[in-house]
C-alpha cells in the first residue's frame, strides 16, 4: 500500500501538464511574417497577404479567421502571410496601403486586391474555386517591384526615420519641438545645397560649356592656310578703301575745274557789262 505522502502522484501530474502544455496553450502559427528583407518571396508561388496594425480593432477581429485559414494553407497549396505596417513602413508604401486591414492575393508575381467577405470559408472558396481570376491584377507600373513603388517605399522609410529622429530629439535629448523643427529645416537647406552642387557638377561634366577664346591677330609674315580667307577679306577692304579715296579725289578735281570755269565766265562777263553801260 502506497503511503499518502508519496511524491509519485504529484510528479506524474506535473509531467502530464508539461507534456500537454504546447497543445493546451496553443499551437505554432502557420501564418508567415513578411518584412522588407524577405518580401521578394511573394513573387513566387501563390500567396494571401494581410496588412494589419496591432492597434486596429478590425485587424484584431480578423486575426482568428486568418489563423484558421492559415491551417488550410498546406491543403490549398497557398502561403498565408501577414505584414505589420507599424514595423514595416516600406512595405506599406510599396503596396499603397490606405486602409486596414488590407488583403492581397499574389500568383506568380501578379497581385490582386481582395475585397470580399473576411471569413475563413470565404478565403478558402476564393482559393479553391479560383475566384481571384475575375479580379484585374495590379498594373505593372504600380506593382510592388516597379521603380515607382520602390521610390514610394524609400519615401515611407525616410518618413519613419524622420519621425524616429524627432522622437529622439524631444524625448532623449530634451529639445523643444521648435528646436527639432529647426534642426530638420537646417538639414533640409544643407542637403538641398549639396544636391544642387552635385547636379551642377554632373551637368558640367556631361555637357561642358563651349568657351570662345580670343583668336590672335595673324601676322603678315607667317599666314597659315586657316588665315587665308581672313587675308582675302582684308585685301578686299583695302581695295575698297583705295577705290573710295580715288573717287573722292576725282570728285574734288571735278569740283575744282567747275569752280575755275565759273570764275573765267564771270571775268568775261564783267567787261561786256562795262561796254554796255558806256
Amino acid at each position: 500500500m502506497t503511503p499518502s505522502g508519496s511524491p509519485v502522484v504529484p510528479v506524474a501530474v506535473m509531467l502530464l501538464l508539461l507534456w500537454g502544455a504546447p497543445w493546451t496553450h496553443g499551437r505554432r502559427s502557420d501564418v508567415r511574417i513578411i518584412t522588407d528583407e524577405n518580401w521578394k518571396e511573394l513573387l513566387e508561388g501563390e500567396w494571401m497577404i494581410e496588412f494589419y496594425a496591432p492597434w486596429c480593432p478590425a485587424c484584431q477581429n480578423l486575426q482568428p479567421e486568418w489563423e484558421n485559414f492559415a491551417e488550410w494553407g498546406e491543403d490549398l497549396e497557398v502561403n498565408v502571410a501577414k505584414v505589420d505596417v507599424t514595423e514595416q513602413p516600406g512595405l506599406s508604401g510599396r503596396f499603397i496601403i490606405t486602409a486596414l486591414p488590407t488583403i492581397y492575393h499574389c500568383k506568380d508575381g501578379e497581385f490582386r486586391r481582395y475585397q470580399g467577405p473576411r471569413t475563413k470559408k470565404d478565403f478558402i472558396n476564393f482559393i479553391s474555386e479560383k475566384e481571384w481570376k475575375s479580379i484585374e491584377p495590379v498594373s505593372s507600373w504600380f506593382g510592388p517591384g516597379s521603380v515607382l513603388m520602390s521610390s514610394m517605399s524609400a519615401l515611407f522609410q525616410l518618413s519613419m526615420w524622420i519621425r524616429t529622429c524627432h522622437s529622439y530629439f524631444i524625448e532623449d535629448l530634451g529639445l523643444p519641438v521648435w528646436g527639432s523643427y529647426a534642426v530638420f529645416a537646417l538639414a533640409t537647406l544643407l542637403s538641398g545645397l549639396l544636391l544642387g552642387l552635385c547636379m551642377i557638377f554632373v551637368a558640367d561634366c556631361l555637357f561642358p560649356s563651349k568657351r570662345r577664346r580670343p583668336q590672335p591677330y595673324p601676322s603678315k609674315k607667317l599666314l597659315p592656310e586657316s588665315s587665308q580667307p581672313l587675308q582675302k577679306v582684308e585685301e578686299e577692304q583695302e581695295d575698297d578703301e583705295d577705290d573710295v579715296s580715288e573717287e573722292e579725289a576725282g570728285s574734288k578735281e571735278g569740283t575744282n575745274k567747275d569752280f575755275a570755269q565759273n570764275a573765267i565766265r564771270q571775268r568775261s562777263v564783267g567787261p561786256s557789262l562795262a561796254t554796255d553801260k558806256s
